[in-house]
């Protein structure tokens, strides 16, 4: 498996979908959590990813059309990353509590699949070249 960073040349609507995605990444993140919470303070078992997934489709894609317009992977590796949080939070001391993400503070997403390098360029899903 191979990992790149880079600083990527974007033009408007390149810089759009990227903040399009990471909008969609920080929304799952702090939906998830808010439910999370709110099970927890109530005394229940957290759900896990896929139970948050479920829930997701069934109440929240269905009334935001803009979370077509962005990659599957962006939400679904927010909600396994805020899973992966609660699972240290009871076992690894001194981890906190997860918080909710602010926009423009650290904003990122993740993406696989179809991803090509070409020399100079790389082609992203959703993004293009």
């Amino acid at each position: 498996m191979k990992s790149f960073k880079t600083k990527l040349d974007l033009n408007n609507r390149q810089r759009t979908l990227m903040a399009k995605h990471a909008g969609v990444a920080r929304y799952a993140w702090n939906w998830g959590l808010a439910n999370c919470k709110e099970t927890y303070l109530a005394g229940g078992k957290l759900p896990s990813a896929i139970d948050l997934h479920k829930r997701l489709v069934a109440e929240v894609k269905s009334q935001n059309p803009w979370y077509y317009e962005v990659s599957k992977c962006s939400h679904q590796e927010a909600r396994g990353n805020l899973n992966k949080a609660f699972k240290r939070l009871w076992q690894v001391k001194g981890t906190g509590f997860p918080k909710f993400k602010k926009k423009n503070i650290k904003d990122s997403f993740y993406l696989e699949g179809s991803i090509k390098i070409s020399g100079y360029w790389v082609k992203l899903p959703r993004i293009g070249w």
